[in-house]
C-alpha cells in the first residue's frame, strides 16, 4: 500500500533539488535583506536574520553574498526596496493555499499570482480567507546523518520543542514561534547541524487528493513556488506517494 505525503514534505524535496541548481540563492538573499531592514544587521540580535544566514550557509552561499545582502537591508549599500505581501486562495479540490512573497513591484506580482491560480484550477481569495486554517509554528529541520532521534529529542524538547517527526530523510522539529530560537541555539550548542530554521504555517487538517486532481494541484503549487517573488507556499494538500514528484 502506498504511503501519503503532505505538501510540506514534497516542498522540502523540491527545495533540495532547487538548491542544487542555485535557484534558492535569490530567495535567501531577499529574506536576509528584508530581515536586516526590519530588525537590524546583527544576526545575534535579530533572530529572523540569524535563521536566514543559517539557511544561506547551509546552501553554501559565499560569505560576500551574505554580507552584501545584509548591508542592502540596513542601507549601508544601495539596493532594491522590497515589500512582504501574502496571498490566499484555493487550489483544485478545495485545497487551501497560503503564499508568502517578497516583491519590489506588487502591481506586477499580484496579477501574476492570480493568473497562476486561475490557470491551474484554483482561485485567488480575499485576505484571511484561508489563513485561519493554518497555525504559525517554529520549524527546524535536521538531517538524519546529523543526530540520532533520541539525542535530538533530548536536546530539542529540553529547549522547548513540542513535536519531533521523522519523515524518512530527516527530522522535523516543531516549536511555538517564541521558542524557535531557543531550540535553534540549543541544537547549535549541542553541535547538531541545522538544515533549516524558520517560521511556518502548518495546516490544521489536510485534504487528500488523487489522480488528475492531485496532479493539477501539485502543478499549481509548483508554479507558485517557482515564481521569482514567492518565498513560501503552504497548502493543506495530501497525496499518495506515487503521485508526489
Amino acid at each position: 500500500m502506498s504511503g501519503h505525503s503532505k505538501w510540506s514534505t514534497i516542498k522540502h524535496k523540491k527545495a533540495a533539488a532547487d538548491a542544487k541548481r542555485g535557484k534558492v540563492f535569490t530567495k535567501i538573499i531577499k529574506e536576509m535583506t528584508v530581515s536586516a531592514r526590519a530588525g537590524g544587521g546583527d544576526p545575534e540580535a535579530n533572530p529572523r536574520l540569524r535563521s536566514a544566514v543559517a539557511a544561506a550557509k547551509a546552501a553554501n552561499m559565499p560569505a560576500d553574498n551574505i554580507k552584501r545582502a545584509i548591508q542592502k537591508g540596513t542601507g549601508d549599500l544601495p539596493g532594491v526596496s522590497y515589500d512582504e505581501v501574502s496571498y490566499e486562495g484555493y487550489g483544485p479540490g478545495g485545497v487551501a493555499v497560503y503564499v508568502e512573497t517578497v516583491t519590489d513591484n506588487r502591481m506586477r506580482t499580484t496579477p501574476e499570482i492570480r493568473h497562476a491560480f486561475s490557470k491551474h484550477g484554483g482561485n485567488l481569495g480575499e485576505p484571511n480567507s484561508v489563513s485561519w486554517m493554518f497555525d504559525k509554528k517554529g520549524y527546524l529541520r535536521v538531517s538524519s546523518s546529523a543526530s540520532t532521534e533520541d539525542r535530538l529529542m533530548e536536546v530539542a524538547v529540553e529547549a522547548g520543542a513540542h513535536d519531533l517527526r521523522n519523515d524518512g530523510d530527516g527530522f522535523e522539529i516543531y516549536t511555538s514561534p517564541e521558542a524557535l530560537h531557543d531550540v535553534q541555539r540549543a541544537l547549535e550548542e549541542a553541535k547538531i547541524a541545522i538544515e533549516e530554521s524558520t517560521i511556518v504555517m502548518e495546516p490544521q487538517n489536510t485534504i487528500k487528493l488523487d489522480g488528475k486532481r492531485a496532479e493539477q494541484c501539485l502543478k499549481l503549487l509548483e508554479i507558485l513556488q517557482d515564481h521569482e517573488d514567492v518565498q513560501n507556499v503552504y497548502a493543506n494538500l495530501e497525496v499518495d506517494d506515487d503521485t508526489a514528484p
